[in-house]
């Protein structure tokens, strides 16, 4: 009888453990999410090109240069969660699934574009370059956004200030880091969280 009062509090202290982590969870972790970007600091990213990146008013942004940041990691499916601002000028983007992160452009990535004056704007804020063109482009200039991309499979879908910009099939890409991209004007990166699905 002992024995089996001692087995049902242990099953109960881990139980409540399993618990508490559930409401408390590691650093950098909540609900299942990573962040990658909180405006503190760059160590989670490689850089590429000669972009300015930097820590600045709780951000991680650049102004000056072309290049990108590439996730240490690679992520196969996930779901993206950024927080972002961009000027009127600003040519940017969210790249999934790089296949090189070493040299990083739209046709070995999926790129999920930052860029309201883009020349065909088919393919400009809200699109999937190459992939999934967007009728009615939203315009992100000037204030804080946030897009939710979620890429399962060969499914990728984007989401703009909680509305879906575009629905995409494409299964060129499987797996690989993302990438945050400066090409022009103003980009700042406030938040930045992924989480596997």
């Amino acid at each position: 009888m002992k024995r089996l009062f001692l087995r049902a509090a242990a099953l109960f202290i881990v139980a409540a453990g399993l618990a508490g982590c559930a409401n408390n969870p590691l650093p950098g972790m909540l609900g299942g999410w990573s962040t990658l970007v909180d405006g503190t600091s760059l160590d989670q990213w490689n850089q590429i090109g000669n972009a300015n990146w930097r820590v600045e008013e709780g951000s991680v942004q650049a102004d000056k240069g072309v290049g990108f940041l590439v996730s240490k990691k690679s992520y196969t499916d996930f779901q993206i969660r950024a927080e972002f601002w961009s000027d009127a000028d600003a040519n940017s983007g969210i790249f999934i699934r790089c296949a090189d992160p070493s040299t990083v452009t739209d046709k070995n990535a999926y790129e999920v574009n930052i860029f309201d004056k883009r020349p065909d704007p088919s393919y400009g804020t809200g699109a999937i370059v190459n992939v999934a063109k967007i009728v009615n482009m939203p315009k992100a200039a000037g204030k804080w956004n946030t897009y939710e991309i979620t890429a399962k499979g060969p499914e990728m879908t984007v989401v703009l200030n909680g509305v879906q910009t575009v629905q995409a099939r494409d299964s060129r890409l499987a797996s690989g880091p993302i990438a945050l991209q400066h090409a022009a004007g103003v980009i700042k990166f406030r938040k930045v969280e992924i989480r596997p699905i």
